[in-house]
C-alpha cells in the first residue's frame, strides 16, 4: 500500500488530481482541441502508472462510447431523408402569442433531441427560427434562447438524449451488471420539460429583446475579410497610403501580399499592383463598401477585371452542414468556388470572427460563410445541398418512402429497446445497418456523420472516471461530502447534484458525468442506499447548463446569431438551473423512491 502524502491522497491520487484540475484549467483557459486535452490526460495517467494499458485504452472499448459512433449514423439516415427538415418546416405554424410560440417552439425541439443529437437539431432550427421570429413579429432573440433550452430539456429524457445519459448508463452497467431501461429518464425528463417551459414562459421578460440582424456576419463586431485588387484597378501604381486603402473606415490592414502569394510588409508606402491580396479585420459592411469606392472585388482563385464582374452578385451566408464533404479542409484547397460560381467573403465560428484569411480557414461543421453569389443560384442540387445550409433557403428535400422508412427504422429501435427485447448496442447496429443497406445515407454519408472529437471525449471521460475511482478519490470525496452534509440522502443527492450542475456550465457534460459518477455512486453506497436514484438525478443535473453561453455547444450556437451577450444567459439561467434542479430531486424520488442496499 501506498504511503499518503496529504488529506489522505497516496501519490498516484495526487497525479490523477492535478492531472484532472489541469484538464479543467486547459478546456477553460485555452482554445485547444477538446480530444486533444483528453488524449494528453490519458497519456498522463498511462506513463505515471496510474493506469494500466488495459485501462488507458477501456474507455474505446466502453458500451456507451460504441453506442454513439453507432448512432451519428443512425441520425445521418435521417437528416439525409429530409425528416428533420420535415418536421421542423411543419410543426411551428402561426401562434397567437409568445406563449403559444415558446410551447409550439420547444415541444417539437425537446421531442427531437430525445433521440437525435441535440447540436444537430438546433443547427436546423436557427435560421428557420430567426425567419420565423419575423413573421411573428417577435424579436428572435427572445427565442434562440428558449430553442437551446430545449433542446437540453429534450435530452434527458431518454438515455440516448444526451452524453451523461450514456456514460452514466453505461458505468452503472460495467459496475452492477444491470442496463438501465432507455426510458429510465423519460418520466422524470418529461417533468422537468414541463417545468421549464413554464419557467421559461414565467421569465419572459428576462430574456433580452435585441435587434438582431439579418446575418449571423453582422451579430458581432469584427470579421476577417480577403479583398483583391483588379488588374484595371485604377489605384494600380499608388501606393496604400496614398489610395486611402492603409487607414480605412471600420478596420485595418492586416496582411498585405502580391499576386505571387510573397507578403509584403503592411507599409502606407507599399505600391499597390494588380493582383494584390489585402486582408482587413473590422466592421463588414464598412470593409465591403471598399468594393464600392476603391473597386476591389472578393479574392478568389482568380485575377479578373472590373468589366467581367457581375454587377448583380448577391451576398448570402450559409452554415456549413454536419457531414459536409468541406469539413476539415480549406477554400483554398478545394473546388468549391470554381464549381459553385461563388466566393467566400468571411466566416464565422460561434459568431465570432477568425483571426486567419477566410479562404485558409479549415472548416468545421456549424461554421458560418459570407459568400458573393451569382444572382439566380440554384441552392438545391444535390452536391450543394451536401455542402452547405443557406439562411434563406427553405425549400424541403424530396419527401419519399426513404424517409418514412427511416422514421420507422428508428422508432423501432427505441421501441425494441425500451421493452428489453433487444440491448441498445444491438438495436443501434440493426438500425444503422438497415439505414445504410435502404439508402437512406450513403457509406460515405455515414463516415462524415460520425465526430472523432465528440468519441475522443466519451472515450478520455470513461478512462478519467475510472482513474477518478481506481485511485480512492470518489470514495474520499463522497466521505467528504457526508461529513458536510450529514446522513440526510437528499441533502447528499442535491449537494452532489448542485455541484455537477456548475461544474457542467464550465466543462463538458460528458466529462462531468464521467467524473461525478464514482463521488455519486460512493456517496449512495456509503449511506446504504441503491445509487440508481442517485445516478438518475445525476443524469439530469450534469445535463442542464443554462446560465453561461459555454456550458453547451447549442448555447454557441445561437450566441452570434442572436446577438446575445454573456450576461444575457446568467440573468435567465441561474433562475432555470435552481428551478430545474428541484424539480429534478422532487420527480426522481417521487418516481424512483430511496431503496436500502439488502445487507
Amino acid at each position: 500500500m501506498e504511503t499518503e502524502l496529504l488529506w489522505g491522497f497516496n501519490l498516484q491520487a495526487w497525479i490523477t488530481i492535478v492531472t484532472v484540475l489541469g484538464l479543467f484549467t486547459t478546456l477553460l483557459c485555452t482554445k485547444i482541441r477538446t480530444d486533444l486535452v483528453f488524449i494528453c490526460a490519458i497519456g498522463i495517467l498511462y506513463v505515471t502508472g496510474v493506469l494500466d494499458a488495459k485501462e488507458a485504452f477501456s474507455g474505446f472499448s466502453s458500451t456507451s462510447v460504441v453506442i454513439v459512433g453507432v448512432l451519428f449514423i443512425v441520425v445521418a439516415g435521417l437528416t439525409y431523408t429530409g425528416v428533420l427538415q420535415w418536421i421542423t418546416k411543419n410543426l411551428l405554424g402561426q401562434p397567437e402569442s409568445y406563449t403559444k410560440a415558446v410551447a409550439r417552439l420547444m415541444l417539437p425541439v425537446a421531442v427531437l433531441s430525445s433521440f437525435l443529437s441535440n447540436t444537430t437539431v438546433v443547427a436546423m432550427f436557427v435560421n428557420i427560427v430567426k425567419m420565423w421570429s419575423k413573421k411573428l413579429g417577435i424579436s428572435p432573440s427572445k427565442l434562440l434562447i428558449p430553442l437551446s433550452y430545449a433542446s437540453g430539456l429534450g435530452g434527458i429524457c431518454t438515455l440516448i438524449g444526451t452524453p451523461p445519459n450514456l456514460i452514466i448508463s453505461g458505468l452503472y452497467a460495467e459496475k452492477t451488471g444491470v442496463a438501465m431501461n432507455v426510458l429510465a429518464t423519460t418520466i422524470p425528463g418529461l417533468f422537468c420539460l414541463f417545468v421549464g417551459i413554464l419557467s421559461v414562459i414565467a421569465l419572459q421578460k428576462l430574456l433580452p429583446e435585441r435587434k438582431v440582424p439579418e446575418s449571423a456576419f453582422e451579430a458581432t463586431s469584427e470579421y476577417t475579410v480577403e479583398l483583391l485588387v483588379p488588374s484595371d484597378n485604377p489605384y494600380i501604381g499608388q501606393t496604400l497610403g496614398e489610395a486611402g486603402l492603409f487607414k480605412v473606415k471600420g478596420g485595418s490592414l492586416l496582411e498585405f501580399y502580391h499576386f505571387d502569394n510573397v507578403p509584403s510588409p503592411v507599409t502606407k508606402e507599399e505600391f499597390i499592383l494588380g493582383g494584390d491580396h489585402l486582408v482587413y479585420a473590422g466592421q463588414i459592411n464598412e470593409l465591403l463598401e471598399l468594393k464600392k469606392t476603391h473597386g476591389l472585388v472578393s479574392a478568389n482563385h482568380h485575377v479578373f477585371s472590373l468589366d467581367e464582374l457581375d454587377k448583380n452578385r448577391q451576398l448570402r451566408t450559409a452554415y456549413v452542414t454536419f457531414g459536409s464533404p468541406l469539413i476539415g479542409t480549406t477554400i483554398e484547397e478545394n473546388s468549391f468556388e470554381r464549381d459553385n460560381n461563388m466566393t467566400l467573403v468571411a466566416v464565422a465560428r460561434r459568431g465570432k470572427r477568425l483571426d486567419k484569411i477566410p479562404r485558409q480557414v479549415i472548416l468545421q461543421a456549424g461554421d458560418t460563410l459570407l459568400l458573393e453569389c451569382p444572382p439566380h443560384l440554384v441552392i438545391n442540387t444535390e452536391k450543394l445541398s451536401s455542402e452547405l445550409h443557406f439562411f434563406d433557403n427553405l425549400q424541403l428535400p424530396n419527401i419519399s418512402w426513404r424517409t418514412i422508412a427511416s422514421t420507422i427504422v428508428m422508432l423501432a429501435m427505441m421501441i425494441v429497446s425500451a421493452f428489453n427485447i433487444m440491448p441498445l448496442l444491438q438495436c443501434a447496429f440493426i438500425a444503422a445497418a438497415i439505414m445504410l443497406l435502404i439508402g437512406c445515407c450513403t457509406p460515405e454519408q455515414a463516415v462524415r456523420s460520425i465526430n472523432g472529437e465528440i468519441l475522443m471525449v466519451f472515450a478520455g471521460s470513461v478512462v478519467l472516471g475510472l482513474a477518478i475511482q481506481k485511485t480512492g478519490i470518489a470514495e474520499r470525496l463522497a466521505f467528504g461530502i457526508l461529513d458536510v452534509c450529514g446522513s440526510n440522502p437528499l441533502v447528499v443527492m442535491t449537494a452532489i447534484c448542485l455541484v455537477g450542475t456548475f461544474i457542467t456550465e464550465f466543462i463538458s457534460n460528458t466529462a462531468a458525468g464521467a467524473m461525478f459518477f464514482p463521488i455519486m455512486y460512493e456517496a449512495a453506497v456509503k449511506l446504504g442506499y441503491d445509487p440508481y436514484t442517485f445516478l438518475i438525478a445525476l443524469m439530469i443535473s450534469v445535463s442542464c447548463s443554462f446560465a453561461t453561453p459555454i456550458g453547451s455547444p447549442t448555447h454557441m450556437l445561437i450566441y452570434g446569431p442572436g446577438g446575445y451577450r454573456f450576461s444575457d444567459f446568467m440573468r435567465i439561467g441561474i433562475l432555470m438551473n435552481i428551478i430545474i434542479l428541484a424539480a429534478n430531486i422532487l420527480i426522481v424520488n417521487i418516481i424512483y423512491p430511496l431503496t436500502p442496499l439488502h445487507p
